[in-house]
C-alpha cells in the first residue's frame, strides 16, 4: 500500500457511508485504491485498465506513484516501457493526498454513493468496454436502477434543439415508458433535458450520465431537473465529486450512455454534433442504433440523416421503432397499449379520463379507485396525457383538458 492512503481503520471510517455491504480492512483498502486511481487519470484510460487488470488495483497504484516499472507485469498488459512512462507524466502530477480525502468529503455530504465492478449493483453491460471500462461510478440516487433488467434506450441529441427535436423526444420517451423502458440520457440542453423531462411527467426510470462529479448539477440550469432524476433513478459520474466537466469528459461520458443502453436513438444533431459521438460509440459496442429524420432544410437533422446514410442508423419515426429495435414486441414492453387519438380509446387510458373530471381536480388515488386501477398505473397514464394537453395538473389533483394539444 502507498504511504499517501490512510490505514485501514481510517479507510474504513472515510468510506463506510458511501459503499453498501460489509467493509472489512481488505476491501477498504481496495476502494480507497479504486478511489484514488480515479482521481489520477482521465475516463477511458486503457494504460490504467489493464495495468490494474494485471496487478489489481492495489499493486498498480503502488507502482506508479512510486515511478517504478513492473517489467512482468508491464510485459503481461502489454504495456511498452515508453507507453509506461508517458503514464506516468500523466498520473504523477496527481497525486494529492488531500484532493483525495476531499473529494470523499465532497460525496458524503452530497449523499453519493460508490460502486465498483465488486458490487451487486453494478451495470454488467460496462463489461463490453474492455479496457477503457470504468474502474468506479459515483451515483446519486436509486443504485438498483443500474443493473435493473429493464430494456433501456439513450436517447441524445443536439443541445441547440427545435421544437420539433424535442416533441419527438418527449413523445417517443413518453411511450417508451408507458411500455416499462427506461431511459438513459446526458442531462444538457436541448433533446437530453427533453428526454429526462418527459420521463419524469411520465412517472418512468431514467438515468443521467454527468461529465462532471454527481454531486455537481452541469448545467447549472437543470439542477432541478438533475435532482428530479436522483430522486426517480440515478444520476452517474466516473469522475470525483466535486470534478469539472470538460470537453474530454463529455466525449467520455458518451461511452458510458452508450454502453449503458440496449438501443441508442439520436433524436437531432448537427453534421458534427457531440451526439455522433455517442453513436460511434454504440455502433463500435454492437449496440442497436436508431436515428430521427428532421426536414432536409434543418441543420439540426443533418447529423441524423448522416448516421442513417453513413453509419447504417435505422429510421425512428417512433416509439414503435425504438422497440423494434430492442426486439419486441414482449409483455413487458406492451404492459399498456400505445395512447390513441380522441374517440378511439378503448384501454386503460379510457379508463382513467373517464375517471376524471372537467371542473373538480381529483388526486391520483381517487382516480385509481375510480377506474379500478393501481395508482401507479394511474400516475404512468397521467404523465403520458399530460404531454398532449389532455389532462391538467391543478391544485388539489388532476382534471381533464378541453382540447388534446401536442406540447411543442
Amino acid at each position: 500500500m502507498t504511504d499517501f492512503l490512510p490505514n485501514a481503520r481510517d479507510a474504513r471510517a472515510a468510506l463506510l457511508p458511501l459503499v453498501n455491504g460489509e467493509l472489512d480492512d481488505e476491501r477498504a483498502r481496495r476502494l480507497l485504491a479504486v478511489h484514488a486511481w480515479s482521481c489520477l487519470i482521465e475516463p477511458g484510460d486503457a494504460i490504467a485498465g489493464r495495468l490494474v487488470s494485471t496487478m489489481g488495483h492495489e499493486e498498480a497504484l503502488a507502482a506508479a506513484v512510486a515511478g517504478r516499472s513492473p517489467t512482468a507485469a508491464l510485459d503481461a498488459a502489454g504495456i511498452t516501457s515508453r507507453t509506461w512512462q508517458e503514464a506516468l507524466k500523466r498520473w504523477l502530477p496527481r497525486v494529492n493526498e488531500r484532493a483525495m480525502r476531499d473529494a470523499l468529503d465532497v460525496a458524503r455530504r452530497a449523499g453519493v454513493s460508490l460502486l465498483t465492478p465488486e458490487d451487486p449493483q453494478w451495470p454488467a453491460s460496462l463489461a463490453d468496454l474492455g479496457d477503457h471500462a470504468p474502474l468506479l461510478l459515483w451515483v446519486r440516487g436509486d443504485l438498483g436502477r443500474l443493473s435493473d433488467p429493464t430494456p433501456t434506450v439513450a436517447l441524445v441529441g443536439a443541445r441547440a434543439s427545435t421544437s420539433y427535436g424535442e416533441h419527438v423526444t418527449m413523445e417517443i420517451a413518453a411511450e417508451l415508458v408507458a411500455r416499462g423502458v427506461a431511459i438513459v440520457s446526458g442531462a444538457a440542453y436541448g433533446i437530453d433535458g427533453a428526454a429526462h423531462r418527459a420521463v419524469l411527467t411520465a412517472g418512468g426510470t431514467t438515468v443521467a450520465i454527468l461529465a462532471g462529479g454527481a454531486d455537481r448539477p452541469y448545467p447549472s440550469g437543470h439542477a432541478h431537473l438533475i435532482d428530479g432524476v436522483a430522486q426517480s433513478g440515478a444520476v452517474v459520474s466516473e469522475v470525483p465529486c466535486g470534478s469539472a466537466p470538460t470537453k474530454w469528459r463529455f466525449l467520455q461520458r458518451n461511452r458510458l450512455i452508450a454502453a449503458l443502453a440496449d438501443v441508442t436513438v439520436v433524436v437531432e444533431a448537427g453534421w458534427r454534433s457531440g451526439s455522433l459521438n455517442t453513436a460511434g460509440h454504440a455502433a463500435a459496442l454492437g449496440r442497436a442504433l436508431g436515428a430521427v429524420p428532421g426536414p432536409v432544410t434543418s441543420p439540426a437533422s443533418a447529423g441524423c440523416h448522416r448516421l442513417m446514410r453513413e453509419f447504417d442508423a435505422q429510421c425512428v419515426t417512433s416509439a414503435d421503432d425504438v422497440v423494434e429495435l430492442l426486439g419486441g414486441p414482449t409483455p413487458t414492453l406492451f404492459d399498456m397499449p400505445p395512447v390513441q387519438g380522441p374517440g378511439e380509446r378503448t384501454d386503460d387510458v379510457t379508463r382513467v379520463t373517464d375517471a376524471m373530471s372537467f371542473r373538480a381536480p381529483r388526486e391520483t388515488s381517487d382516480i385509481a379507485r375510480r377506474a379500478g386501477l393501481t395508482p401507479e398505473e394511474v400516475t404512468a397514464i397521467l404523465g403520458l396525457l399530460t404531454l398532449d394537453g389532455s389532462v391538467i395538473r391543478a391544485e388539489g389533483g388532476w382534471r381533464r383538458g378541453r382540447t388534446g394539444v401536442p406540447v411543442p
